[in-house]
């Protein structure tokens, strides 16, 4: 059921991975996400405002979206999501706004964290 107020933006991101449960643990040792199977092929996340899944399948190429994550805390974030696996592979940076890094999931998915702060 689509929720109220919610018409034409973003409601769901989907990921294609290869091993659910690694993707699981990743994402909730590095940002505290929550999960609900779907059976053995699907998970859904819920990171407290967005839901997505992660579909068994083969990840996509580079390029593509880049799914941009807030955190109050950076360096706190990008330590949490490098003992969970994840890789750095644009360091910190300034940018008009705030600073970012980006970083690499287990099935190679480049996403960015940015902070205001």
């Amino acid at each position: 059921m689509a929720t109220p107020g919610n018409d034409r933006r973003i409601d769901y991101i989907e990921f294609a991975v290869t091993d659910i449960p690694r993707s699981r643990d990743f994402y909730g040792r590095a940002f505290g996400w929550s999960f609900t199977d779907y059976g053995p092929a699907y998970c859904e996340f819920d990171d407290g405002r967005l839901k997505g899944g992660f579909a068994q399948g083969s990840p996509a190429g580079s390029g593509g979206p880049l799914v941009i994550l807030y955190a109050d805390d950076l360096a706190a974030v990008q330590q949490r999501l490098e003992q969970a696996g994840g890789r750095v592979v644009k360091p910190i940076y300034s940018f008009p706004g705030g600073r970012r890094f980006h970083f690499q999931d287990p099935d190679g998915y480049e996403l960015a964290v940015w902070s205001d702060r």
